[in-house]
């Protein structure tokens, strides 16, 4: 396994995440790896469904439009097929 040192971190966030980890039972190295995991999978999640990535477009430019549905008539009379 690979190791990573993070500097400089804001010691109320350190705080935090001391207290985060301790509620969840883990040490704070297994927290930010918890945390890392979580995100990166939330993120790769997003990024492959084309539905959600054109609706999250769409509504940072305004939403969408509202269309009028018509309303909808009587069916027709299916085919009738002789043998």
């Amino acid at each position: 396994m690979q190791s990573l040192t993070i500097r400089n971190i804001d010691p109320r966030l350190k705080a935090r995440l001391r207290v985060r980890a301790a509620r969840h039972g883990r040490s704070m190295e297994e927290e930010v790896r918890v945390i890392l995991r979580e995100a990166v999978a939330a993120d790769s999640a997003v990024s492959n469904n084309l539905a959600a990535s054109i609706a999250r477009r769409m509504e940072k430019a305004g939403g969408g439009v509202d269309l009028e549905i018509p309303p909808r008539g009587p069916t027709r009379e299916p085919p009738k097929f002789r043998r």
